[in-house]
């Protein structure tokens, strides 16, 4: 925190007594005495204790901590599920269950952790979702609290207050010209503009390089020369559907831009302060925002902690050179998990057909963006039999579920458990749409000082060598330090 270190935005928050202000620890506003410091581990648990967000640095835009995607413990599973927006759908009723908890247990637990319990947590994204609805959209305010997720415009209200020390009104009137308000120029693709927050170095080319690749017809594109492209692609939403545009080529904060960011010697990557992806997303039912963003987070996978990574994988002789090559490598995960999951098995050509004849169009085409992809329920009488058959059943009828809390190891047994399906791809599913960071798929010797990164250091293998051995939709090398 003194030293302003933005590598731990989002890992932790302090509070000032004097100011009552919560902030990140890079916020160059404020240098308060220790003794009027208090910690945080998350931006819930300082709101519930009265402190509300600072102006200046904006704690709740920063990226969410890399701590729950490693975890696999209910905690870990839980935040998952909240940053989804469970609770705002289902109630805390509907998170325990969704965990194999009691209501009581989850709340203890997460209270006792984090110092906020589930419906705390998810009142803090509520109002950063308001937040971005009233300063990016001419929505009334009426509106926009109910498509937060808010219950009543008193709560709205009192909420915004609270964490922002601001009527909502004054929110939107704050809202910075020339970044994402309102009155910016039009850009092609309209929609509700926003910036998808990462720490550290972000390599975007290779993964818009993956997604180019992969890229179903009439669900998704990328456009533009490579530097400057934009991913685009179709979502299935709670309440509706939605279009997402992501661009490229990230912008980064006015410190770096300067030339001001702090390195350490003999690791260039730390200090860089990261910065973000411009994106923008259209959306039938404004309700799903926050549902859409953290979705478009774990496929671009932007909460992790390339800090953490690189330091571990970069002490491997094999790949030390890769991760100096490339710091900050993602390992992308899945806008729709059960999409990833079809496709993973059915493969890029029956993926396209699928959508062809099973999709649901779009009410009105956005230029090559015609279709959702199909649902398994769509895909069981269209599909019965063979692996993608049994696949679509599981999805359907509940055996499987890959949703944002599903228990891993439970999800990945599942998984082999279909008929035909090879180890290879479970592990693929694994990785991707279950977002675990540490999958070795089977026929790599994947040594012990991977972990807990070992996603990583084979999508550091398949940059390295894109038509090569460690390439997609191919055995694996043995690999060895």
């Amino acid at each position: 925190m003194r030293s302003r270190d933005a590598r731990f935005d989002g890992e932790f928050f302090f509070a000032v007594e004097t100011t009552g202000i919560y902030c990140r620890p890079s916020c160059p506003a404020v240098t308060p005495k220790r003794h009027n410091v208090r910690f945080y581990a998350t931006a819930a648990a300082a709101q519930s204790h009265g402190f509300r967000a600072c102006r200046r640095c904006r704690p709740d835009a920063v990226p969410g901590s890399a701590e729950w995607n490693v975890r696999a413990d209910v905690v870990g599973r839980a935040m998952r599920l909240i940053a989804d927006g469970v609770v705002d759908r289902e109630g805390v009723a509907g998170l325990a269950a969704r965990l194999g908890y009691s209501a009581r247990q989850v709340q203890r637990q997460l209270t006792a952790e984090l110092g906020a319990g589930p419906v705390a947590l998810a009142r803090a994204r509520r109002a950063h979702a308001a937040r971005v609805l009233l300063q990016t959209t001419d929505l009334p305010v009426t509106g926009i609290a109910f498509a937060a997720g808010f219950a009543s415009v008193r709560q709205f209200n009192a909420t915004i207050r609270a964490v922002y020390a601001a009527t909502p009104s004054e929110v939107r009137a704050a809202a910075p010209r020339g970044g994402h308000g309102p009155r910016r120029a039009a850009a092609p693709f309209t929609g509700i503009p926003l910036r998808l927050a990462y720490r550290g170095p972000y390599q975007a080319g290779a993964l818009f390089d993956l997604l180019a690749a992969e890229a179903v017809p009439g669900v998704e594109e990328v456009t533009g020369a490579p530097g400057a492209r934009t991913y685009r692609r179709t979502l299935r939403l709670p309440y509706g559907t939605g279009v997402a545009a992501v661009d490229e080529r990230p912008g980064a904060p006015a410190a770096l831009r300067k030339g001001t960011g702090r390195t350490v010697p003999g690791h260039p990557a730390v200090g860089h302060p990261g910065g973000w992806l411009d994106a923008r997303l259209r959306l039938t039912d404004p309700r799903d925002l926050t549902t859409a963003v953290q979705r478009l987070r774990r496929l671009f996978d932007l909460d992790a902690d390339p800090y953490a990574v690189d330091e571990r994988l970069a002490a491997d002789p094999l790949l030390a050179p890769l991760v100096a090559a490339r710091p900050g490598l993602r390992a992308p995960g899945a806008a729709d998990p059960e999409e990833l999951a079809v496709r993973a098995v059915a493969g890029p050509e029956e993926a396209a057909r699928l959508v062809r004849e099973h999709g649901k169009a779009l009410d009105a085409p956005h230029g090559t963006l015609t279709h959702l992809f199909p649902e398994p329920a769509a895909l069981t009488a269209a599909v019965p039999h063979g692996t993608l058959g049994a696949l679509a059943a599981a999805l359907a009828d509940g055996a499987l579920r890959l949703d944002a809390g599903a228990d891993r190891d439970a999800a990945h047994a599942a998984l082999l458990a279909l008929p035909g399906m090879d180890p290879g791809t479970a592990a693929t599913v694994r990785a991707r749409a279950l977002g675990d960071p540490d999958v070795a798929p089977p026929g790599v010797r994947a040594p012990d000082g991977w972990r807990p990164w070992r996603s990583y250091a084979l999508a550091h293998l398949r940059a390295a060598h894109p038509t090569g051995p460690s390439g997609p939709h191919t055995p694996e090398p043995e690999a060895q330090s």
